[in-house]
Order: C-alpha cells, then sequence, then structure tokens
C-alpha cells in the first residue's frame, strides 16, 4: 500500500466525523462542503480497500476497519497538533508547551499547586489549561487535543493510563444553622430527604452521588444542575437546597458565603483524581517534567 496516498487531512476529517458521528457535523467543522468531505471519505476508503464508515439514519458509525483506522489516526493526528504547538513556542521563544483539560475538582486544589511548582521549577514551558468535565478530558487526551487530563476515578478511561493525583472526600455543604449541620453525624440519605444543588447527571461527581443513593433505592432530587463549584455554594448560600461537594473545593468557598460544612459517613465519600495520558514512555519534555513534579508520582516515571 502506497503510504505517500494517506491524506492528513483527510485522516483529520475521519477523525472528526467518527467523533461527531455525523459526515454533516464533521464537514463543518472543517469548513468544507458536504460533497467535498464525502468526496474525502471515499478516496480514503478507496484506498484502504474497506468501508470504514457504516451510514445509518442517525449518522455513521466506524465499521470494524473503520475502527482501527481511528484508533491509528487519532494518535498520528495527536501528534500532529503536539508537533504544531511545539513549533509555536519555538517562535514564541518558550521552550516547551503544555495543554491540560482538567474537571472542576482539580482546578479546586490540585492543579494550581501544580502549575504553581512548574513555574518555580520550568518557567520556559508555557501551559494551557481547559476547565472541562472528567469524560471531555478523557476525549482530548485520546484525540491529541491535551496531552494530559485530570478526571475523577469513576471516569471510563478508553484505554488510557492513569496515574493518583490526590485523595478528598465529599462532604454536606449548606447554610449556618442548617439542621444537617447539627451535632448527629450525617448519612446520604439524610441528605437526600433535602433538595440538592448538583451539577449534571453525566458528572463524575453525580454519577458517584447517585451510585450511592441507587443501593438503597434512592436517588437524588436536584432543585438546580449548574456547572461550577462555586456556583453551587452561591446557590446553596441563597436557599436553594444543600449540596455534596469533594471538601477541598469546599473550604475555600464556604466562609465567604456563610456556609458549613460536615462530613458525610461512609467509605463511598472518598474521592480521588487521576492523571489520564496516553503512554507515560512517551511524554513530551514538558508532560514529564510536570508528572515528576506531583507527589504521588515514583520517582522511576
Amino acid at each position: 500500500m502506497n503510504l505517500n496516498r494517506y491524506d492528513l487531512i483527510s485522516l483529520r476529517l475521519f477523525v472528526g466525523v467518527v467523533e461527531l458521528g455525523s459526515l454533516t457535523l464533521g464537514a463543518k467543522e472543517f469548513g468544507i462542503s458536504l460533497a467535498a468531505a464525502s468526496k474525502r471519505i471515499s478516496e480514503l476508503e478507496a484506498h484502504v480497500g474497506q468501508v470504514l464508515l457504516v451510514r445509518g439514519k442517525k449518522g455513521v458509525v466506524p465499521s470494524p476497519a473503520g475502527q482501527a483506522m481511528y484508533r491509528h489516526s487519532v494518535e498520528l493526528v495527536g501528534r500532529l497538533v503536539q508537533l504544531s504547538h511545539a513549533m509555536e513556542d519555538f517562535q514564541r521563544g518558550a521552550h516547551g508547551h503544555l495543554r491540560i483539560w482538567a474537571n472542576p475538582s482539580a482546578f479546586a486544589h490540585f492543579l494550581p499547586h501544580m502549575v504553581s511548582l512548574m513555574a518555580r521549577h520550568h518557567p520556559q514551558i508555557r501551559i494551557e489549561l481547559e476547565d472541562v468535565l472528567s469524560h471531555e478530558a478523557v476525549r482530548a487526551v485520546n484525540s491529541g487535543g491535551a496531552e494530559l487530563g485530570v478526571i475523577a476515578e469513576n471516569t471510563p478511561t478508553e484505554g488510557l493510563q492513569t496515574v493518583l493525583c490526590e485523595e478528598d472526600e465529599l462532604v454536606l455543604i449548606a447554610p449556618a444553622g442548617h439542621p444537617l449541620l447539627g451535632d448527629q453525624s450525617v448519612q446520604l440519605q439524610d441528605i437526600l430527604a433535602h433538595e440538592l444543588v448538583g451539577m449534571n447527571m453525566s458528572t463524575s461527581l453525580m454519577r458517584q452521588i447517585n451510585g450511592q443513593a441507587s443501593l438503597s433505592g434512592q436517588s437524588a432530587r436536584l432543585k438546580v444542575q449548574v456547572r461550577g463549584f462555586d456556583t453551587m455554594c452561591k446557590m446553596v448560600a441563597a436557599g436553594v437546597g444543600v449540596a455534596i461537594l469533594p471538601h477541598l473545593s469546599a473550604l475555600p468557598l464556604a466562609p465567604a458565603l456563610g456556609l458549613g460544612l460536615k462530613r458525610i459517613e461512609g467509605d463511598w465519600t472518598q474521592r480521588r483524581l487521576y492523571l489520564a495520558l496516553r503512554d507515560q514512555n512517551h511524554l513530551s519534555s514538558a508532560a514529564r517534567a510536570f508528572v515528576g513534579l506531583m507527589p504521588w508520582v515514583p520517582k522511576a516515571i
């Protein structure tokens, strides 16, 4: 098979179409017509001699050959993105670039500390951060949009390697004087008797809460759903409901809003963050420098 006939533009288009599940959306994202996108995919299929995309009423899905093509193309496209960033950094005078996508819990404690360490030990490295949900971080690392991701432990990793970043626990947060903040211990079932301020049900935090609640035949009654922990705390302070947050995230927010924190009984409240990466043996120098500063990581890495 002639390697020179592989077109990077078509491969990038193919990756986008698979991830979006639509040839139309893939063409729109690349700024080309549907006809042009269809022609590129057809030429790619002709070159490999296999049907790569199976068309249906709801969009497209990769065939078995398409799945293999996607796995290899994602890695190739990801390397190309990293190459582009590296060259842009040298043009700006920097000597390294690191893109990290991380969930809200990481931004509340772990990540600012690590960025501070990087600034002191590796000031020549430029770091680009994106505040996203855990599953979005996984997708970004897999596609090459980010080299590292910080995710919660109950997030499907889709084959990525993980390294422990931080350990925390979930706590109740409520307005001062709320009955749940009394002297008696608080169980999850006590909290679920009240309306909650929460995040989207697809987030790792809500999956953790609902997973435990379902064991006793209960579910969270969400009064309102928000995106960030700071907004959750403001809603609680306004009397909308109570909330369950990671302790390290709630601790700096609660005092200014007049909120109280209380430990929730049960081992299920333990919450761990993991660094997600594709291959720790092939990290860029910038990513290796970041990982090397992590306190949880064995020195061999």
